[in-house]
């Protein structure tokens, strides 16, 4: 099959969708007061057309090629890896330079010419001249993770990079991110689906689109049966002193497409879709606990005083990111930064949307494509004589079990989940940036759930910058790669769970709804779910 094909099927199949049927994977199920789980379709990978592309990378170098071997054992499951012994080879040469890329459920696409490297020298090791030329130039990887539902890596190339690059230097090295995936979220998502072909990389990616979208330049394609998507973080404007803008970043990108090969992976056992369903939340109600439903936000604060928009999705069942209890998701930009009773103080629940407020960055959820981007959460004040409280000390704690994205002196944590079930990241602000470096929360680091690697503070851009606050957003893999949606439902059910009891909604006339809890049916832990399908069959 042409591998252009399954990705234009895909497309097409989705922008043929019902926006309202769409809409309906992410509404809320049909009792008040409850919330629903994501919708996510598994994609099928077709490993025998990965191999195929293989053996042609390889036979740039014949004596290279004849190393490897193409026709497994007859009489396995297609996911057993004595079917694939070629690609259990590229794992052990490969697996030096990027840990783990065994585990990626979807053919690993990289930088990384394994033919170049293996004719001039196998026991090269991962860094020097000759992988900068394996890399076309690009440095040793930033960060690599890969799991049951793909892998994400992010590179880095060095101001001015030399060649087709951009002539300009800039601040910093340029970042380039890579997303393979097997799960795609199906979201509400009416800004989906655009792009423009680059012609001169056709031929390679029959199926190529090119787009601007929430503060990165994306090129998205399929091969193989699953996504990919490459994205430069950039400025959709003229060229600033420190900031690269999108237009700039084209080269970087496209020489980083050019250059991709197939570098690794292994099949896993064939994945159902995921359904959406009632959300877990505890049946005893809290004694204090309220809060406002999604999409009521502060009047007039949203992007040209648009409303905000209404999400009942859990998109993750997740440990509350800040480490206790009580905590406040409310605006910190239009409400008081003092202490005080009731009303709109920052440090009285209900709590209160504000994933479309007015901000300037992209947001494809929120009606004119502006918005926040996230929710704001400051943990509760210390009062007179409450011991053990320190203000400045308020922990900030990994919600799940993932590996951290984050470069030296970078204002934002990402914790990234890849499990069978779920491919997801959230993101941290405001903590201090300097106080990151030292505590090594960098690229790589792994992290447990209920973890803590930084305290809530109130940096942007420099100390005392914004109140102090967490900001906290989610994204999900989409066909446009990785898309904030709204964490707000994700937090009030991770918040109840912390308190022990379920919160009461308040409608806009301040009335609490009453808690109506419903039978739902049994099913696994979330420990079973990962672990369904997700383990691959280890070679004997």
């Amino acid at each position: 099959m042409n591998p252009g094909s399954v990705g234009q099927t895909f497309r097409r199949m989705l922008r043929g969708l019902p926006l309202l049927l769409i809409s309906a994977l992410a509404a809320p199920p049909a009792f008040a007061d409850e919330f629903s789980t994501a919708a996510v379709t598994s994609l099928r990978v077709d490993w025998r057309a990965a191999l195929n592309q293989l053996r042609s990378e390889l036979n740039t170098s014949p004596v290279v090629a004849a190393e490897f071997i193409f026709s497994g054992r007859r009489g396995l499951p297609a996911y057993d890896p004595r079917q694939i012994p070629a690609l259990v080879r590229l794992n052990a040469i490969s697996g030096r330079f990027f840990p783990g890329i065994g585990r990626s459920a979807v053919p690993v696409l990289l930088p990384f010419d394994a033919a170049t490297l293996l004719d001039a020298d196998p026991k090269a090791e991962p860094d020097g001249d000759l992988l900068a030329r394996v890399q076309s130039g690009f440095r040793p990887v930033e960060m690599f993770d890969a799991g049951p539902s793909g892998y994400d890596a992010v590179f880095a190339i060095e101001p001015g990079g030399g060649g087709d690059l951009p002539p300009r230097v800039f601040a910093k090295p340029v970042e380039v991110q890579i997303t393979g995936s097997n799960l795609i979220y199906a979201i509400a998502d009416p800004p989906g689906g655009k792009g423009e072909p680059v012609k001169a990389l056709a031929a390679q990616y029959p199926d190529l689109r090119r787009f601007i979208r929430e503060g990165y330049v994306r090129y998205a394609f399929t091969r193989f049966g699953a996504a990919y998507v490459v994205s430069i973080q950039c400025l959709d404007s003229v060229p600033k002193p420190k900031r690269l803008a999108c237009r700039e970043s084209y080269p970087v990108a496209e020489r980083f497409l050019a250059a991709l090969r197939i570098a690794g992976g292994r099949p896993y056992r064939p994945r159902r879709d995921i359904q959406p369903a009632v959300a877990e939340r505890p049946a005893a109600p809290s004694a204090d606990f309220t809060y406002r439903p999604s999409g009521e936000i502060i009047a007039n604060s949203g992007f040209r005083k648009q409303q905000g928009r209404p999400d009942f999705t859990v998109y993750a069942q997740i440990r509350f990111p800040i480490e206790k209890p009580p905590a406040y998701a409310r605006s910190q930009s239009y409400v008081p930064h003092r202490p005080a009773v009731g009303g709109n103080s920052p440090y009285a629940y209900p709590w209160r949307d504000n994933f479309c407020e007015s901000r300037s960055f992209g947001v494809g959820q929120c009606a004119t494509g502006f918005g926040h981007q996230g929710q704001d959460i400051r943990p509760g004040a210390c009062l007179p004589g409450q011991p053990d409280c320190d203000v400045k000390q308020q922990g900030v704690v990994a919600v799940r079990d993932g590996v951290l994205i984050r470069s030296p002196k970078q204002q934002a944590v990402t914790l990234q989940v890849n499990t069978s079930r779920e491919h997801i990241r959230f993101r941290y602000m405001h903590m201090n940036p300097f106080e990151l470096d030292a505590d090594g929360v960098l690229n790589g680091r792994r992290v447990s759930e209920g973890e803590r690697f930084g305290a809530v503070g109130n940096y942007l851009d420099h100390p005392n910058g914004t109140t102090r606050h967490l900001h906290f957003d989610v994204q999900v893999f989409t066909p446009d790669g990785w898309i904030w949606v709204n964490p707000y439902t994700t937090l009030v059910s991770a918040y109840e769970r912390l308190l022990g009891g379920r919160g009461r909604e308040i409608t806009p006339d301040g009335q609490p709804v009453a808690i109506e809890v419903h039978a739902t049916p049994e099913g696994p832990t979330r420990a079973a779910e990962e672990r369904e399908g997700g383990e691959p069959i280890e070679a004997p």
